[in-house]
C-alpha cells in the first residue's frame, strides 16, 4: 500500500478499528482482516485522485464488508451461504455503513485476539502489529530481525490457528485476561518503540505509531486500573514520548539526549507519567516497565544532563537486569556504569555482547560514544562507521557518519 503520508496516517488509525467491527459482526478473523486490507488498497488507489470520502470509516467497512460477501460467495455455492450474503450485503460505498460508529471501538478486544494463547508468543506479537498497530508485514519483519516473506508466512499462519482454535471476539474472562497481559505489554512497547525510534525509512520517528501505542495503553490501563505494569508502561509511554519534541533539528538531524532543549519537553506529558509512577511504585513489586518508567523518571526530573542522578539509573539497572536478564539491558546499564566508574567499566562490560547483539546498529554505536569519552577517536569512529551500515534509519544513519566524521576523515 503506497500512499501519501497523511492518507498512510489516517488508514492506519482506521485499519484495527474497521477491522474489530467486522471481526465482531461475523465473527471470522482471517477473512475479516484479508478483506480489510483489500479495502485499505482500493482506498490508497482511489482517495488521493478522488479525494478522502466524508465518512472514511465507513467506506472502508462497506468495501471490506462486499469482499467478505464476494469471498463467501466464490467459496460455496450452498443456497444457506448464499442466503447468508445476500442478507449481509451492504449498501453502496458512497453510503455509510449503518453500522459504522466512531464512537465504537473494538480496538482492546482486538488486541486480546491477537494474543489468544493458541498463538506462539512470536506469532501474537506479529499479527498484533499487523492488525493492531497497523505496521506493515516489512516493518515487522525488521523488528524480528527475519525476512519480509518468512514474516508474511508467520502472520498467516497466526491467523488460520485463531480461526482453529474457534477464537471468539469478546474480550477474555478475568482471569484470562491477566494470563495474556504480559504478551499484550509487550506488544504495545513494541509498536511504540517502533513509532518513537523507527527502524528504517527517512523519518526519526513516526508519531502516528507513539500515539496509538499511548492511545492502546491508556484504554488497557482504563480496562484494568489494578495492574501496576499496565499503568507502569503508560508512564514509560508519556515520559519517553515527552522528548519527542527536542528529539530532532527543523532538518530532522537526530539531537542526543545528553544535548536536547530540555525546555522543548512535554511537561504535561512528564507529570502525567511521574503521577501514574508515584500511584504504582511500592504498591507491589516493581515489573520491568515500572523500573523502565522509574529511570525514564529521573532523566525527566533533572533540570540539565549535568543534573542526571546517575548513580541511582545504575542501581535501577542492576534491578532490571536481575529481574529480566537480556543483552539490551545490559547494553544500558553499560551506558549508566561508563557514566557513574568511567568509559573503561563500561567498555568492559559490552565485551561480552557481541555475539548477542550482531546484527543491530546500538551495540557498535555505544562502543563508539564510549571510545570517544575514553579519547579512543579512531576507534570511536571505527564503532559510528559499523554502525551506520548497520541501521535502517537514515536519519539514525547520517547523526553516525557525522559523528564520525567529527573524530577524522572517513575512509573510501
Amino acid at each position: 500500500m503506497t500512499a501519501a503520508p497523511q492518507l498512510e496516517d489516517l488508514l492506519r488509525a482506521l485499519a484495527p478499528q474497521v477491522l474489530g467491527v467486522l471481526a465482531r459482526r461475523h465473527g471470522q478473523f482471517d477473512a475479516c482482516e484479508d478483506a480489510v486490507q483489500e479495502a485499505l488498497l482500493e482506498a490508497a488507489l482511489q482517495w488521493p485522485a478522488a479525494g478522502v470520502p466524508e465518512n472514511p470509516g465507513a467506506w472502508l467497512l462497506t468495501v471490506a464488508s462486499r469482499r467478505l460477501v464476494d469471498e463467501w460467495r466464490s467459496e460455496s455455492a450452498r443456497r444457506a451461504r448464499e442466503e447468508r450474503a445476500v442478507a449481509l450485503e451492504p449498501a453502496a460505498p458512497e453510503a455509510p455503513d449503518a453500522g459504522w460508529s466512531p464512537d465504537a471501538d473494538d480496538t482492546l478486544t482486538l488486541l486480546f485476539l491477537c494474543c489468544h494463547p493458541a498463538l506462539s508468543a512470536p506469532s501474537q506479537l506479529a499479527l498484533t502489529l499487523r492488525a493492531v498497530g497497523g505496521l506493515t508485514t516489512a516493518e515487522i519483519a525488521s523488528a524480528f530481525l527475519v525476512p519480509e516473506a518468512t514474516m508474511g508466512q508467520r502472520i498467516s499462519r497466526a491467523k488460520q490457528a485463531i480461526k482453529k482454535a474457534g477464537a471468539r471476539f469478546e474480550l477474555p474472562e478475568a482471569d484470562q485476561r491477566k494470563a495474556r497481559l504480559g504478551v499484550v505489554l509487550h506488544v504495545l512497547y513494541l509498536i511504540f518503540n517502533e513509532g518513537y525510534a523507527a527502524s528504517s525509512g527517512p523519518s526519526l520517528q513516526r508519531e502516528d505509531l507513539t500515539a496509538e501505542a499511548i492511545r492502546l495503553a491508556r484504554l488497557l490501563h482504563g480496562l484494568l486500573p489494578g495492574e501496576h505494569e499496565a499503568a507502569g508502561l503508560l508512564a514509560l509511554m508519556l515520559l519517553t514520548d515527552s522528548r519527542r519534541p527536542a528529539r530532532a533539528l527543523a532538518d530532522g538531524t537526530l539531537v542526543p539526549l545528553a544535548v536536547q532543549d530540555r525546555g522543548l519537553w512535554n511537561r504535561d506529558q512528564v507529570g502525567e507519567g511521574l503521577a501514574l509512577l508515584a500511584a504504582t511504585l511500592g504498591r507491589s513489586p516493581a515489573g520491568p516497565y515500572q523500573l523502565q518508567a522509574a529511570i525514564a523518571a529521573v532523566h525527566s526530573e533533572a533540570a540539565t544532563a549535568e543534573d542526571t542522578d546517575w548513580p541511582q539509573i545504575l542501581a535501577l539497572y542492576m534491578v532490571l537486569e536481575a529481574l529480566t536478564p537480556n543483552p539490551v539491558v545490559t547494553l544500558n546499564r553499560a551506558v549508566a556504569l561508563a557514566m557513574v566508574e568511567g568509559p573503561s567499566a563500561g567498555l568492559e562490560l559490552l565485551a561480552g555482547l557481541d555475539a548477542a547483539l550482531a546484527q543491530t546498529h546500538r551495540l557498535d554505536a555505544v562502543r563508539g560514544h564510549l571510545l570517544e569519552m575514553a579519547g579512543d577517536a579512531v576507534g570511536a569512529r571505527a564503532s559510528f562507521v559499523a554502525a551506520a551500515k548497520k541501521t535502517g534509519s537514515l536519519q539514525e544513519r547520517q547523526y553516525l557518519l557525522l559523528k564520525a566524521a567529527e573524530l577524522g576523515p572517513l575512509s573510501t
